[in-house]
């Protein structure tokens, strides 16, 4: 299993716009292979990100993923936001998921180094 964390710096001016996004959302991802759970975390603290968190069963569901039709469909149909409303570029962090207690059976991802999305 890998995760996918896309850190997001909104200006709370355009909070309610980006929760928008995302509860409208195309929803494509959800029927890709390989893909588990999506969650998107609203900051508490002032300055922090949101957090678009995605959980996969391998790194190379989550590269068909990004190279498929559905991912380009995906982000056109969400919609987006003026590059002003963010304070901050985005980071986006990829894990290889070592244990998981709510799956103790579960085999570690094997390192895979550096992630090449392209």
């Amino acid at each position: 299993m890998i995760t996918v964390a896309n850190r997001l710096y909104v200006k709370p001016e355009y909070a309610d716009a980006f929760e928008k996004v995302f509860r409208e959302r195309a929803g494509l991802v959800d029927k890709m292979e390989g893909f588990v759970s999506n969650q998107v975390l609203r900051p508490v603290n002032d300055g922090d990100p949101y957090v678009v968190f995605t959980i996969w069963n391998s790194r190379q569901d989550f590269l068909n993923w990004v190279r498929s039709d559905e991912f380009v469909k995906g982000h056109a149909q969400s919609g987006t936001l003026p590059r002003d409303a963010y304070f901050k570029t985005n980071v986006l962090e990829l894990h290889e998921v070592l244990q998981d207690s709510s799956r103790p059976e579960l085999t570690p991802e094997p390192p895979g180094g550096p992630f090449n999305m392209h």
